[in-house]
């Protein structure tokens, strides 16, 4: 088990200068940690400021890159030996923040899971239940919260992957399905998150196809049939039952089911191949 003077807190913040300085003091009350660090993603107002006069160790982006940059600014800043990631907005507890921790050592990943009902508006419900049950399915598990930026990690898996890690918002998206495809173990802990100052930042329409490409992404190099292989099964299934009933209709087979089938074998050989490859990649870095 983790304590929390072997963790390094992160916090990306980016105009969060009205809740900053809380969320410092707040988790500087609640535990003692190895060291509290806020990365000012470019902001336009005083977040660094009012970080750095709570006792925040202060990490200056010279401009805004995206939540994900600030997360990786931590990860390269942060010396202890796990890492706790955290929002600036105030949404996330102190108290919640030292029981994830408590499950670091026995478990690489811990994630801050939150209840469908502090998850803020019904169509972002709708769309972050999609996102679990797709990424579910692709990683062999239940996700009961794909999207949430509260989470625990040993810092060495962390740099191991940070060249997965895209700038934008889908950090917790790649590094929950990396964890889990590279085998690492990854709990969810069930927490109540609180409302947050200010605004999200995330749009759905914009950001959720976002997501999804993520997603895609991370399987497609750690398990590529997962992608492949529904594919190929329904392009061949749709080119045989159409010949099938063009057999028995015209009496031939038309080009469109020859295609069909065609397209199914070549994605179903791109399929075996790029497992191979990401087979090869794998073991080598053991």
């Amino acid at each position: 088990m983790a304590a929390p003077a072997q963790v390094s807190v992160v916090i990306p913040a980016y105009n969060e200068a009205d809740s900053i300085a809380a969320v410092v003091q707040e988790l500087r009350a609640e535990a003692n940690w190895h060291e509290i660090v806020v990365v000012d993603d470019g902001s336009s107002d005083n977040t660094a400021a009012q970080a750095e006069a709570a006792g925040a160790i202060v990490v200056t982006q010279a401009y805004n890159k995206g939540n994900g940059a600030a997360v990786k600014a931590g990860i390269r800043a942060a010396t202890g030996e796990y890492l706790l990631i955290i929002d600036g907005d105030g949404q996330h507890k102190p108290s919640d923040a030292v029981r994830l921790v408590a499950h670091l050592g026995r478990f690489d990943l811990v994630v801050g899971a939150r209840s469908s009902a502090t998850q803020a508006g019904p169509v972002r419900r709708a769309g972050n239940a999609l996102l679990n049950w797709l990424a579910g399915y692709l990683a062999g598990r239940t996700i009961p919260d794909l999207t949430s930026g509260f989470r625990g990690a040993r810092l060495s898996y962390l740099r191991e992957l940070i060249f997965l890690l895209p700038n934008g918002f889908s950090t917790p998206t790649t590094t929950t399905l990396a964890f889990i495809k590279a085998g690492h173990s990854v709990h969810f802990e069930p927490i109540e998150a609180r409302q947050r100052t200010g605004h999200s930042k995330i749009r759905l329409s914009s950001d959720g196809v976002k997501f999804l490409i993520i997603i895609l992404r991370v399987i497609t190099i750690y398990s590529p049939m997962k992608v492949f292989l529904p594919v190929a099964g329904v392009s061949f299934a749709l080119g045989v039952a159409y010949a099938v009933w063009t057999i028995a209709t015209q009496m031939h087979i038309t080009n469109s089911s020859v295609l069909l089938i065609m397209f199914g074998v070549v994605v179903f050989l791109v399929g075996l191949v790029s497992e191979q490859i990401s087979a090869e990649r794998f073991d080598g870095r053991k």
